[in-house]
Protein backbone atom coordinates (compact mmCIF):
# COMPACT_ATOMS: atom_id res chain seq x y z
CA UNK A 1 0.00 0.00 0.00
CA UNK A 2 1.12 3.31 -0.78
CA UNK A 3 1.95 5.88 2.27
CA UNK A 4 0.11 8.82 1.88
CA UNK A 5 1.24 12.31 1.37
CA UNK A 6 1.55 14.93 3.72
CA UNK A 7 2.41 18.47 3.55
CA UNK A 8 1.19 20.36 6.43
CA UNK A 9 2.39 23.81 5.32
CA UNK A 10 -0.57 25.66 4.85
CA UNK A 11 -2.95 26.84 7.47
CA UNK A 12 -6.05 24.99 6.00
CA UNK A 13 -7.04 22.25 3.49
CA UNK A 14 -10.22 21.81 1.47
CA UNK A 15 -11.52 18.29 1.78
CA UNK A 16 -10.98 17.49 -1.58
CA UNK A 17 -7.34 18.28 -0.69
CA UNK A 18 -6.96 15.98 2.48
CA UNK A 19 -8.50 13.15 0.17
CA UNK A 20 -6.03 13.43 -2.64
CA UNK A 21 -3.41 13.53 0.28
CA UNK A 22 -4.53 9.66 1.58
CA UNK A 23 -5.26 8.37 -2.18
CA UNK A 24 -9.01 8.31 -0.75
CA UNK A 25 -12.41 9.21 -1.35
CA UNK A 26 -13.77 12.51 0.03
CA UNK A 27 -16.96 10.68 1.76
CA UNK A 28 -13.96 8.50 3.72
CA UNK A 29 -13.22 11.82 4.71
CA UNK A 30 -16.27 12.86 5.62
CA UNK A 31 -16.72 8.98 7.62
CA UNK A 32 -13.34 9.88 9.30
CA UNK A 33 -14.91 12.76 10.77
CA UNK A 34 -18.15 11.94 12.24
CA UNK A 35 -16.59 8.24 13.75
CA UNK A 36 -13.53 9.96 15.36
CA UNK A 37 -14.12 13.78 17.52
CA UNK A 38 -9.89 14.21 17.30
CA UNK A 39 -11.06 15.63 13.52
CA UNK A 40 -12.82 18.90 14.06
CA UNK A 41 -12.99 20.65 11.34
CA UNK A 42 -13.44 24.68 10.58
CA UNK A 43 -16.65 25.53 8.67
CA UNK A 44 -17.27 28.41 6.72
CA UNK A 45 -20.93 30.20 6.21
CA UNK A 46 -21.40 27.50 3.32
CA UNK A 47 -20.50 24.74 5.05
CA UNK A 48 -17.58 23.75 3.42
CA UNK A 49 -15.37 21.45 5.43
CA UNK A 50 -11.59 23.25 6.18
CA UNK A 51 -8.36 21.42 7.92
CA UNK A 52 -5.90 22.46 10.19
CA UNK A 53 -2.32 20.78 9.71
CA UNK A 54 -3.59 19.58 13.46
CA UNK A 55 -6.40 17.69 11.42
CA UNK A 56 -4.30 16.36 8.52
CA UNK A 57 -1.63 15.17 11.45
CA UNK A 58 -4.80 13.00 13.18
CA UNK A 59 -5.59 11.79 9.89
CA UNK A 60 -2.11 10.37 9.46
CA UNK A 61 -2.54 8.65 12.96
CA UNK A 62 -5.96 7.22 11.78
CA UNK A 63 -4.62 6.26 8.17
CA UNK A 64 -2.03 4.90 10.15
CA UNK A 65 -4.00 2.71 12.15
CA UNK A 66 -6.78 1.85 10.09
CA UNK A 67 -5.27 1.36 6.98
CA UNK A 68 -1.88 0.46 7.09
CA UNK A 69 -2.17 -1.38 10.66
CA UNK A 70 -4.97 -3.11 10.52
CA UNK A 71 -7.33 -2.13 13.24
CA UNK A 72 -11.03 -1.33 13.17
CA UNK A 73 -12.61 1.57 13.73
CA UNK A 74 -13.67 0.78 16.76
CA UNK A 75 -10.36 -0.37 17.59
CA UNK A 76 -8.85 2.49 16.43
CA UNK A 77 -11.16 4.57 18.47
CA UNK A 78 -10.19 2.91 21.69
CA UNK A 79 -6.70 2.73 20.98
CA UNK A 80 -7.08 6.98 20.71
CA UNK A 81 -8.69 7.67 23.11
CA UNK A 82 -7.22 4.63 25.89
CA UNK A 83 -3.69 5.73 24.65
CA UNK A 84 -3.35 8.76 22.90
CA UNK A 85 0.24 9.37 23.70
CA UNK A 86 1.89 5.49 22.76
CA UNK A 87 -0.24 6.18 19.83
CA UNK A 88 1.45 9.63 18.53
CA UNK A 89 5.00 8.02 19.58
CA UNK A 90 4.43 4.90 18.03
CA UNK A 91 3.51 7.06 15.04
CA UNK A 92 6.06 8.79 15.35
CA UNK A 93 8.49 5.79 15.27
CA UNK A 94 7.11 4.84 12.06
CA UNK A 95 7.44 7.93 10.20
CA UNK A 96 11.33 8.46 11.20
CA UNK A 97 11.97 4.34 10.35
CA UNK A 98 9.66 5.34 6.85
CA UNK A 99 12.17 8.64 6.58
CA UNK A 100 15.25 6.36 7.12
CA UNK A 101 13.45 3.47 4.53
CA UNK A 102 13.20 5.96 1.63
CA UNK A 103 17.04 7.30 2.35
CA UNK A 104 18.56 4.09 2.24
CA UNK A 105 16.47 3.09 -0.76
CA UNK A 106 17.22 6.17 -2.66
CA UNK A 107 21.21 5.52 -1.51
CA UNK A 108 20.50 1.95 -2.66
CA UNK A 109 19.25 3.24 -6.11
CA UNK A 110 22.25 5.57 -6.68
CA UNK A 111 24.49 3.36 -5.89
CA UNK A 112 23.28 1.00 -8.67
CA UNK A 113 23.17 3.99 -11.12
CA UNK A 114 27.17 4.53 -10.69
CA UNK A 115 28.26 0.62 -11.03
CA UNK A 116 29.80 0.55 -14.35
Amino acid sequence: MQKPEHRPERMYYSIGEVARMFKVNTSLIRFWEKEFDIIQPYRNKKGNRYFTPKDVDNFHLIYNLVKERGYTLQGAREKLRDNPQDVQRDFEIVKSLDKIRDFLLDLKKELKQDKP
